[in-house]
């Protein structure tokens, strides 16, 4: 039987992909007056809304309120057991991401006449257009966009277990988990491993994280790792750092890992598996062998200060190129980067990207929060460093609220006095941490941070007092005090 010829159809911009990085160089493209078209083979929106930050945020946000109702911080504050119905809980998360979803995706696209949407697997073919669902996709340019997935470790026996990832979260797919397991094995000690596994806790599972690392975070502050080791374990997750997992494998309806900790053998065993060992690339099956789009050894899509591939005419930005250009995969940095491929693309700009100053937060409670470099990556760099970290307990904030977990570290250039990073653990901090990156912006020094009067008491304030720390005892300070 002869096949269907294709349906030939022609954008200003052809995007594989339709998550937040996409729907940024969509959105700018209809403002400069051209068109774009979007694919997507999952669920509109991509990871962030459907199975990533919104609805991970949500549940971690209901299992703090349904902690501190046992656990209430304020003597005189009795604690009152309340009733889970995870089911439920579930549900009102779908709604939540069904909400946003209609709001921020779908009804960008129906109130446009520039914007289109096709489903299906879109890959690059021959003649360098792009094939989805029966359609070829002609473009002036074209932006790689697909994102990224979890990361499968080469654990021998993974294949014949059940196990779950990040994609629990998803709403309305087959991988949503609508069951509290009575207990939980996580493989990893990032952030993903770390959200979860306190979420989990908190619920009622009882949880164990196996780092394969000789501390969680390893790419963070030691004082960082410590710190939210300290806290997690304090709440009853048990942590083992250095541990190698060297096979799953059934133990009739539960799961058992092995794994070497200190040259020991060891075995764990929990209802559940979870793998958080950090994200892929969706570069396989693209096609991009067909238009010349070089990627790396992991599959990143390799791009330079303007998000051009090695392909004329195609670009990429997102989770997709990784650490390229000093990218991280964040949800904000995909749309930033989006709207610069749309300028460049579409607008006749030559905007470079910049990912020098990128505020990042774990939502663990208290969160984890870092902009800039640790003291480990600024001497790499040739900086001599001046360092100095504090306990939240010196916060006057902290201590009024009676939540004094965490801690803050500042990192300096000694010549010059130049903040080059910024790492805080602590309540609100992903909130904080944004007076940090603009300080960071636009080159501030020790004394800049010294010298801003402060609302008091903030939590804000941490970074007042760790900027004082290298020149007094900051133990010693009256309140509002310098």
């Amino acid at each position: 039987m002869a096949r269907a010829p294709h349906t030939d159809e022609t954008y200003d911009l052809v995007i594989l992909g339709s998550g937040t990085t996409a729907f940024a160089a969509a959105i700018r493209a209809a403002e400069l007056g051209r068109t774009a078209v979007m694919t997507e083979h999952r669920v509109l929106g991509g990871t962030c809304v459907n199975r990533g930050c919104l609805p991970s945020k949500n549940l971690i946000e209901a299992a703090r309120v349904y902690r501190e109702a046992t656990h209430p911080r304020f003597p005189g504050l009795l604690p009152r057991g309340m009733d889970l119905d995870v089911r439920a809980l579930i549900r009102q998360k779908d709604e939540v991401v069904h909400d946003f979803r209609d709001r921020k995706y779908q009804a960008i696209v129906a109130d446009s006449d520039r914007i289109t949407v096709h489903t299906g697997r879109a890959r690059f073919v021959p003649d360098g257009t792009v094939e989805v669902d029966g359609r070829r996709l002609r473009g002036r340019h074209y932006l790689i966009a697909t994102g990224s997935r979890p990361a499968l470790p080469p654990i021998p026996g993974l294949d014949r277990v059940p196990y779950l990832t990040s994609d629990l979260l998803a709403a309305d797919e087959a991988q949503e988990l609508w069951d509290l397991p009575r207990s939980l094995l996580i493989v990893g000690g990032g952030y993903v491993a770390l959200e979860l596994g306190q979420l989990f806790s908190r619920l009622g599972s009882t949880v164990t994280v196996l780092e394969r690392s000789a501390r969680l975070l390893p790419a963070h502050e030691p004082e960082v790792s410590a710190s939210v080791a300290e806290i997690l374990q304090a709440e009853g997750v048990d942590v083992v750092a250095g541990a190698a997992v060297t096979a799953v494998e059934p133990s009739g309806d539960r799961v058992v890992a092995r794994a070497r900790v200190d040259g020991v053998e060891a075995r764990y065993e929990a209802d559940r598996l979870l793998v958080a060992t950090g994200r892929r690339p969706n570069t396989d099956d693209l096609g991009l062998e067909h238009v010349g789009v070089e990627t790396d050894e992991r599959g990143f899509v390799r791009v330079d200060e303007f998000l051009r591939t090695t392909a004329p005419g195609i670009w990429a930005a997102g989770d997709v190129i990784g650490p390229h250009t000093g990218s991280h995969l964040a949800t904000p940095v995909g749309a930033h980067d989006g709207v610069i491929v749309a300028d460049n693309a579409l607008g006749g700009r030559d905007r470079r990207v910049d990912h020098s100053v990128i505020p990042r937060t774990i939502f663990t409670d208290p969160q984890v929060a870092t902009v800039g470099l640790t003291e480990a990556e600024a001497v790499r760099r040739g900086h001599r460093c001046w360092c100095s970290s504090v306990p939240l307990g010196v916060v006057p904030r902290a201590g009024a609220v009676r939540d004094t977990r965490g801690v803050v570290k500042m990192v300096l250039d000694r010549e010059t006095r130049r903040v080059l990073g910024v790492s805080l653990v602590g309540r609100d901090a992903g909130e904080v941490i944004h007076e940090a990156a603009m300080a960071l912006r636009f080159g501030a020094t020790v004394h800049d941070f010294i010298d801003l009067v402060h609302v008091y008491p903030t939590m804000a304030e941490a970074l007042k007092i760790v900027a004082l720390s290298f020149f007094k005892d900051v133990e010693r300070l009256s309140c509002c005090a310098e």
